[in-house]
């Protein structure tokens, strides 16, 4: 394929099968959830916003490019946080003290479902072992990501009285980082994706990426709205 085709393709998995698609998505921004279950979707998902710097260090830790690292690094201090910007895993867990969770508890990620723990680590683990330009074309879901905040946003807002700007300030910051870190990553993904084998291990790599973000919502849908099975252990809402 030429660059161009390339992308084309690659599009086209986020068009089928990007998350935005998700039934568990329509409900959460239709305001068809209760408080209880947007509780369990951001305590959930704080599982994937922390473990995002660990994935990235081990792209760096491995990577020879010094031009990649450098414009990796930013994305560990985007959620780390650094000097006068909180970062974004603070960001999150103003999401979560706003709905009126227990911090503590959030963080320890005990009443996190089994089966999201799994695909997080899942993902951790595909951008260590698997080659720089599947770990990098993995993270191209972010060419996604904007839309799905924006519906995010108005959504939610306009949706429960128990959202505001505040809680919401995460979704915000992604509006302008995600296109930011998308654009590097396709052009590095089309000047070094050459070969069959390396485009379809791209094509490979984010089509993965976009099953470890569908699962999560699967089983977030069959914990918390039908038929509504939340394993022992597992946060419920009261």
């Amino acid at each position: 394929m030429t660059p161009d085709e390339l992308e084309a393709a690659l599009r086209k998995v986020g068009a089928e099968r990007y998350h935005n698609l998700h039934p568990f998505h329509h409900l959460l921004h239709g305001g068809k959830l209760n408080k209880g279950q947007v509780q369990a979707w951001a305590l959930n998902r704080y599982c994937y916003q922390s473990a995002i710097p660990r994935k990235d260090a081990s792209l760096i830790a491995r990577c020879e490019d010094r031009e990649l690292r450098r414009e990796w690094l930013h994305r560990i201090t985007d959620h780390d946080g650094q000097e006068g910007d909180f970062g974004g895993i603070e960001r999150w867990l103003v999401l979560t003290d706003g709905l009126g969770l227990d911090r503590d508890y959030v963080m320890s990620r005990r009443g996190a479902l089994p089966a999201t723990r799994f695909a997080v680590e899942a993902y951790v683990h595909f951008v260590r072992e698997k080659s720089l330009l599947e770990a990098v074309a993995s993270s191209l879901t972010e060419l996604f990501a904007p839309k799905l905040h924006e519906e995010r946003i108005s959504g939610m807002l306009e949706h429960y009285d128990f959202i505001d700007e505040k809680v919401i300030a995460y979704f915000r910051r992604r509006l302008d980082q995600a296109p930011r870190d998308a654009d590097f990553a396709l052009d590095y993904v089309r000047r070094n994706a050459r070969t069959p084998e390396q485009q379809e291990a791209a094509i490979g790599a984010l089509t993965f990426k976009t099953e470890v973000l569908w699962t999560q919502l699967d089983n977030l849908y069959f914990a918390y709205v039908d038929p509504g099975m939340i394993p022992p252990g597992a946060f419920r809402p009261t």
